[in-house]
């Protein structure tokens, strides 16, 4: 089989603390490695032009999609492989690549990310996403300044109804292992942003949806609660993945917001579409238990986890088999709470490798 040519682009601003761990855990990989600076001011560019290819000068321009398209644009291969600076690869199968690649000439390839996480109380845990990075930059680019996405240039639209093929990568992202203080400094830039795209692009679902993102992790629920709707009131498909995510934000945000009922009737509502999917039973489960009913949130937890995409939870299936044991001890089924501690376990020891490869 033909290896095809791949190259690896990454965007920078004073990543220092992130680009040579980033690039030499790439290195073994027979992949270009293509840097494009934003204007660094510290010794980002100095140590990439240690391990990349090229390592090209940008003139910022409040868009993240602009850097992502200017950088592939310099590359010398269509295919590309889109990497942030905080995120390090831990696993990877070249030959499995390469024969994904070939099989899907016009897909778009999914990387598998773990995004470390500091709780409130300072433990570090981990949610886990498929997210579209490869790609032929014949057929694709980057759009939106901020939570850039991976579409279908204009003459290939039809592209965007082709499925995403999962790609035999792995990485840890270490964008979101903030302080509360660092979390919310991190929000807000996102929410000028994002509020400028609304006022000078006009609304959509998506911009909706990120905006009410921001606005819950700040914990303004009534705002994230207004723009949730206003996402969803524009009924975009549940197929894709954002949709899901708003769906189970809202829910989330009503919960929050002392809401527990609506955040019931907005599940089940959604339940026909969505609920073959792992995330959307786990969030189900959590807002069956706000709502005191835990003999239908554990069949749902239960369901959660035997789902195909169960995977994608991340550390939400420990948090999963966790309420499983809870409530099958509180229900007085000792041999299935004893089944259920050994899965458990699992999980807890799958949270320390990953978090052990992404220190180690």
């Amino acid at each position: 089989m033909t290896n095809i040519p791949i190259s690896v682009c990454i965007i920078a601003k004073n990543e220092e603390k992130h680009i040579a761990e980033c690039l030499k855990r790439l290195c073994p990989d027979p992949m270009e490695l293509v840097v494009a600076d934003t204007g660094s001011t510290d010794a980002t560019k100095k140590l990439a032009r240690q391990y990349a290819d090229k390592v090209l000068d940008m003139t910022w321009t409040d868009s993240f999609s602009d850097a992502r398209n200017f950088c592939a644009a310099q590359a010398s291969n269509n295919w590309i492989l889109a990497i942030d600076c905080d995120e390090y690869v831990t696993q990877a199968d070249m030959d499995a690549l390469n024969a994904s690649v070939s099989s899907y000439p016009k897909y778009r390839g999914s990387l598998r990310i773990h995004n470390l996480v500091v709780m409130k109380d300072a433990q570090l845990t981990y949610a886990t996403d498929d997210v579209p990075r490869l790609y032929d930059r014949r057929y694709y680019h980057f759009e939106n300044p901020i939570h850039e996405q991976l579409v279908p240039k204009n003459p290939y639209k039809k592209l965007a109804e082709t499925p995403c093929f999962q790609l035999p990568i792995e990485v840890v992202h270490y964008g979101y292992a903030l302080s509360p203080a660092e979390m919310r400094q991190k929000q807000e830039r996102n929410l000028i942003l994002l509020y400028h795209q609304l006022a000078t692009q006009g609304e959509t679902p998506y911009i909706c949806f990120q905006i009410a993102q921001s606005e819950l992790v700040l914990e303004k629920y009534e705002k994230a609660i207004l723009y949730y709707e206003k996402g969803l009131a524009y009924n975009p498909s549940c197929s894709l993945t954002y949709v899901q995510y708003m769906i189970e934000g809202l829910a989330k945000a009503y919960v929050c917001a002392g809401y527990r009922q609506k955040a019931l009737a907005l599940m089940e509502h959604y339940e026909p579409e969505c609920d073959e999917n792992a995330k959307y039973a786990y969030y189900y489960a959590n807002v069956l238990m706000d709502n005191q009913e835990p003999l239908k949130a554990l069949m749902k937890y239960v369901k959660a986890t035997v789902l195909p995409d169960a995977k994608t939870l991340g550390d939400e299936l420990t948090n999963c088999y966790r309420h499983i044991v809870e409530l099958y001890h509180r229900f007085g089924e000792e041999e299935l709470c004893t089944f259920f501690q050994g899965k458990y376990e699992e999980c807890l020891r799958q949270r320390a490798q990953v978090v052990g490869d992404a220190y180690g």
